[in-house]
């Protein structure tokens, strides 16, 4: 590594997750010019699974951000350079950079030289056919090209004279053809342009070394906009019900539509709804239960000395009711190895809680929730939500759940039937708590009642191990009393 390539360090985005390809910039934390130390956060990004911070690896002055806010960047790429010495004076961190000798990127490519035929002024100063000789110099990094054979080069200058151009000077008038070469865009790119129908060589790149991005090609693929109307009368149209007056009807789709990429969590969570409800057979099941002497355990809890300044809400109980029922039905705890074609039994629990966030649904999980008491899992339960709201979930938190509550009942749903969570085994829907008439020792009683839905895999769990987990979590909070404890 020469003193330029040390002196301005890149520091490129980061694999954050578990295989994860790519994220976007949420926001900048720097500008160029800022001083940033070892540690410090640059800025955040969303992947597939949450929000992360990001911290640079060194010390310096920054030099250049190499993108915008909002850009979705592959792993890999570099997204930030620093200045490591900037008391060494000014200097231009991309000039650095292309001045390094050819060795410390890749081996250098022989120059052939061209055959006897080719005119000697193309010799010195070959010109490609339209342009001439830029007397500015670029600022931008040299594109790597392959070299030419010895007869394209030849070519290429006899063209040059057929043309009449003259080497050195610009050619008047003539017409600017496409190159020949590839554009250059990350195969992600090119599936976009893909599916969307663009053609890349017609695409003007923006990102760096002429590299087209998701932005260009979705700019390409916007519809242009519509000609101005001649002055002519035209006959009058029907328009729609409320339109602004002068509005084509063609029109009105795009003023009251929206399109947004779909990406980040939101791309992640439709993925994986998709594989999990085509792949593992889902059975789902329900109750109803009188939770009425849960309500109450809520309220005293509230008043307990060894649950001050935690939250306790009817999803704690909830939760617990559910671990006891899995303790008491362990088989339940396991997931489906297509590869070998093997159940995997797990003797702990990482409870998953669907936390609806900005940003979408996601999942994070408490590890071996098995194994916390009452007021350790108030407090895990309060961190999981409070961070998931925030965006600030790890990636770690986001994988190795075995089983998930989600709570549809915060939004005055009754109950549903819930898609699980990929590789786990169940999901358990907490309804709304309604006051209800209930028969409640042989008379009619106002009771707090809820609804519960259990799905589960039907490879892993027959209906008689679902049925029991289900009925023993309503047992359970129907007396609560007998079997949740945080001792």
């Amino acid at each position: 590594m020469t003193a330029n390539a040390q002196r301005f360090r890149e520091f490129k985005m980061p694999d954050v997750g578990e295989g994860l390809t790519e994220a976007e910039i949420l926001s900048w934390h720097v500008k160029p010019g800022d001083e940033v130390t070892d540690g410090q956060v640059v800025c955040e990004v969303e992947t597939a699974k949450a929000a992360v911070e990001l911290p640079i690896p060194f010390t310096g002055t920054v030099s250049e951000l190499h993108f915008d806010e909002g850009t979705t960047v592959d792993v890999g790429a570099p997204i930030i350079t620093v200045d490591t010495d900037p008391a060494a004076g000014p200097a231009a961190p991309a000039a650095a950079l292309a001045a390094e000798p050819a060795a410390e990127a890749e081996p250098a490519v022989p120059q052939p030289e061209p055959e006897p035929e080719a005119p000697k002024e193309a010799k010195r100063q070959p010109v490609l056919v339209g342009y001439g000789v830029s007397t500015a110099s670029t600022k931008r990094r040299p594109r790597k090209q392959a070299a030419a054979s010895p007869q394209e080069g030849a070519k290429q200058a006899l063209q040059a004279e057929l043309n009449g151009t003259v080497p050195g000077a610009p050619a008047p008038d003539a017409p600017t053809a496409p190159a020949a070469t590839r554009p250059l865009a990350k195969p992600p790119v090119r599936k976009l342009a893909k599916d969307l129908g663009v053609d890349l060589a017609l695409v003007t790149p923006s990102g760096p070394e002429g590299i087209i991005t998701r932005e260009d090609v979705h700019a390409a693929a916007a519809p242009a906009a519509p000609a101005p109307a001649p002055a002519a009368p035209a006959a009058p149209s029907a328009q729609a019900p409320g339109a602004p007056a002068g509005v084509e009807p063609q029109s009105m789709a795009a003023i009251r539509e929206r399109r947004v990429p779909v990406k980040g969590v939101r791309k992640a969570t439709a993925s994986a709804m998709v594989s999990s409800a085509f792949t593992a057979p889902h059975v789902t099941e329900f109750v109803t239960v009188d939770v009425t002497r849960t309500m109450r355990l809520v309220e005293k809890l509230k008043q307990d000395k060894d649950m001050a300044g935690l939250r306790v809400n009817p999803l704690l109980l909830v939760a617990r009711a559910l671990l006891v029922a899995i303790r008491r039905n362990p088989d339940i705890s396991a997931s489906w190895d297509e590869e070998n074609q093997e159940i995997v039994y797990k003797d702990y629990v990482n409870l998953g809680i669907a936390a609806a966030t900005p940003r979408g649904l996601i999942v994070p999980n408490i590890k071996d929730a098995h194994a916390k008491t009452l007021p350790e899992l108030s407090r895990a339960l309060g961190d999981l939500v409070s961070t998931a709201r925030e965006g600030k979930t790890p990636p770690g938190d986001m994988t190795g759940g075995t089983v998930t509550i989600t709570n549809v009942g915060v939004f005055g749903v009754d109950t549903g039937t819930p898609i699980l969570n990929p590789g786990e085994p169940a999901i358990l829907a907490f309804g709304a708590v309604r006051e209800q008439p209930w028969v409640h020792k042989g008379k009619v009683k106002p009771r707090h009642v809820t609804t519960l839905a259990l799905s589960f895999d039907h490879r892993l769990v027959d209906g008689e191990l679902g049925s029991r987990v289900l009925a023993d979590v309503a047992a359970i909070l129907e007396r609560p009393g007998r079997l949740i404890t945080w001792a």
